[in-house]
């Protein structure tokens, strides 16, 4: 009998499906499980990084401002004026390794960078994920078309503004300049940046994948910037600071500051400084030549400083100008010095006396004053204290509180030593004189202007009773004196009377400790015309050289040229008659003496002292009176200078040898140069 098969077991199929159904089932839960243990990580855990790398891919994020405020002279002419301007950035992460090379090598020699210098700097970024590098800021027309013919699609474009100095050097220390951010670094461009610059705003601004924006948003509402007018006049500002160049050309001096004042209302109408530099190119500038001298530096006045000494005089009714002093002894004894004028004089009206600016008649009259009443004086006049013009980093200059002076420091500061002022503190006493003794604040501000016209309400500038009218009067007519027949010769204009002051001092050396006989500061403060009077000026010169500097020679012929080419551009009609400096300026006083015939100058204009102790160099008190303005001038037939520069010479030889030379004097360092 055959065997049977053995019959097989049916699989069940139901079972064998169910088991496959969960499985899968349980892989996807698995899956799912995972994927959301995944989600919520990234979603909760890692939210705020992912969420910031998220909008930085797509998010750009700035400042943005307008156009800065532009800055105009009085008859709107711009001065400072910003521009809109393209800048050249780069991500280095959308550049293969492969190209970063001739990318940058392509940029480089196209804006005549340096190429090695590119391409380290892209490398350095890409290597360190940076996503932002600049290649070139603020480029011009021609420029941004040389790197949109590259064609490569790596380089993009910013919107920046630039500034722009039309005029270049012409009131450059007044404007100032701002940088490459555009905010202000001197002059006007740092002192009224809170209105040039307008409200920053914050700007969000969103792309998609190629770089197109998409939505935009602005955080905070824009101001507009404001603009601002200033008191100065391009045309005078011109010729103020061609004349004075030309001045410190002349006589080879270190630099040189002018101002241009109008004392009826304390507009500044020109400020010039010498050397000077192209706000354009600030960053090739020497540190030094952005300073503006006329407010920053404070110098030691000399013979100008008597307008303090004569003024307090005549206000307490210690002297008249037609009074008589006695100067005969041709010095005067004060403490343990003799200070002597260069030559005896006899019984002489203190006009003269001022016009010859003798030192013996303005120490006389200082201890006359007082050390109370000649502080006050000067402290009325503006000395020891800024004016508050609208530019930065004005300096108060030197005047010592009383306490600390010493015995002959009373004599010393009647002719002007032991005082550090600045051009402008200078100009603004005498526009007090012209004013009839009212002393304006100077400033510079005519006016800030915002977008839509409108005038921003400023207050009117300070004003004091400095001199009573009478003594200011008076004080004109002595300067008056010192133009038509004194030091100041030089000084008179082609149909317009003129009054002013000559002034040369010498210098504290920084490294000598002490008065240095070979340097001086030589000045002329006048004013024109004499009476309804229009303009201020002062000249001031650092270490002139040459046979002759005081401030006779060198500052005065400045301030004629400045104030002939300006009088008439201002309409101020002619008063006077053509200047008379030849050898008949003869006057006689009321004591019978008679001034000499202005024939010659000495080289300085410095003080001289007689020390009968022949003390040494090192303990010797400085000098604080002046020769060289102790005789009229007269003008040379030939060269316009003064005669026989030879005899001037051998006069201050034979003089010198008599004189006593300079003691320390560490707490007077009026140097020039500013501490602040």
């Amino acid at each position: 009998m055959a065997k049977r098969k053995p019959v097989k077991k049916k699989q069940n199929s139901v079972q064998t499906a169910f088991t496959r159904f969960m499985f899968i089932v349980a892989f996807f839960t698995v899956w799912i499980g995972v994927i959301g243990v995944r989600l919520v990580h990234l979603q909760v855990t890692q939210h705020s990084d992912l969420r910031e790398k998220a909008v930085n891919q797509r998010r750009d994020e700035f400042k943005d401002r307008a156009l800065r405020g532009t800055i105009f002279d009085r008859s709107e002419r711009a001065l400072a004026i910003s521009l809109k301007a393209k800048s050249l950035f780069v991500d280095p992460t959308e550049i293969a390794d492969i190209d970063v090379q001739p990318i940058a090598y392509r940029v480089a020699h196209t804006l005549n960078l340096k190429p090695n210098e590119v391409f380290g700097e892209l490398r350095k970024a890409k290597d360190n994920n940076r996503r932002f590098v600049w290649l070139a800021r603020k480029l011009d027309e021609e420029s941004v078309n040389k790197i949109n013919n590259l064609n490569l699609d790596v380089l993009h474009w910013k919107e920046e503004q630039t500034r722009s100095y039309p005029h270049g050097v012409l009131a450059s220390h007044i404007i100032g300049f701002s940088n490459s951010e555009e905010v202000g670094q001197a002059g006007i461009e740092l002192s009224q940046e809170k209105y040039l610059h307008g409200e920053t705003v914050e700007v969000h601004q969103d792309k998609d994948r190629l770089g197109r924006v998409f939505d935009r948003e602005e955080t905070e509402g824009r101001k507009p910037p404001k603009d601002v007018v200033l008191t100065i006049d391009y045309g005078i500002q011109y010729k103020t600071e061609q004349a004075l160049a030309r001045g410190v050309a002349n006589a080879n001096a270190k630099s040189g500051t002018a101002v241009v004042l109008n004392p009826k209302n304390g507009e500044i109408l020109a400020m010039a400084t010498v050397p000077t530099f192209d706000p354009n190119k600030y960053g090739e500038v020497l540190p030094d030549n952005l300073k503006n001298r006329a407010i920053q530096d404070y110098y030691t006045p000399g013979s100008t400083f008597k307008l303090v000494t004569y003024s307090s005089a005549i206000e307490a009714g210690l002297i008249k100008p037609e009074g008589t002093i006695d100067v005969s002894k041709g010095f005067i004894k004060v403490a343990d010095r003799e200070i002597a004028d260069s030559h005896k004089s006899g019984v002489i009206s203190y006009a003269e006396a001022f016009a010859v600016s003798s030192n013996v008649a303005a120490v006389t009259t200082g201890l006359r004053v007082g050390k109370q009443n000649f502080f006050e004086t000067a402290t009325k006049f503006g000395f020891g204290q800024t004016t508050g013009i609208e530019l930065p980093a004005e300096t108060g200059g030197i005047l010592h509180p009383i306490q600390n002076w010493n015995p002959d420091s009373l004599a010393s500061m009647s002719l002007g030593y032991e005082i550090g002022i600045t051009t402008l503190q200078n100009a603004s006493a005498f526009a007090t004189i012209a004013n009839g003794g009212i002393r304006i604040k100077p400033h510079i501000i005519k006016e800030i202007r915002e977008a839509d016209g409108n005038i921003l309400p400023q207050n009117s500038p300070e004003s004091v009773q400095v001199i009573t009218p009478e003594t200011a009067t008076a004080m004109r007519k002595m300067l008056q004196k010192v133009v038509l027949a004194g030091t100041g010769v030089r000084a008179q204009l082609n149909g317009y009377t003129v009054i002013g002051k000559t002034g040369t001092a010498w210098k504290y050396d920084e490294k000598l400790k002490r008065i240095n006989q070979e340097k001086y500061v030589s000045s002329f403060a006048g004013i024109a015309p004499m009476e309804n009077s229009a303009v201020v000026i002062v000249v001031v010169l650092d270490e002139p050289k040459g046979e002759f500097r005081d401030g006779g020679h060198v500052a005065a012929p400045i301030f004629r040229e400045i104030a002939e080419q300006i009088l008439p551009e201002l309409g101020v009609e002619a008063d006077g008659t053509k200047p008379n400096t030849s050898a008949e300026l003869i006057t006689e006083d009321k004591g019978g003496h008679k001034v000499e015939k202005a024939e010659k100058v000495k080289k300085v204009d410095a003080p001289k002292t007689l020390n009968n102790d022949k003390k040494s160099e090192k303990s010797a008190k400085p000098t604080k009176t002046e020769v060289a303005e102790n005789k009229p001038v007269k003008e040379s037939k030939n060269s316009g200078e003064t005669k026989d520069s030879k005899d001037s010479k051998d006069s201050k030889d034979s003089k010198t040898s008599k004189e006593a030379k300079p003691k320390d004097e560490a707490k007077n360092k009026s140097s020039g140069k500013d501490k602040t």
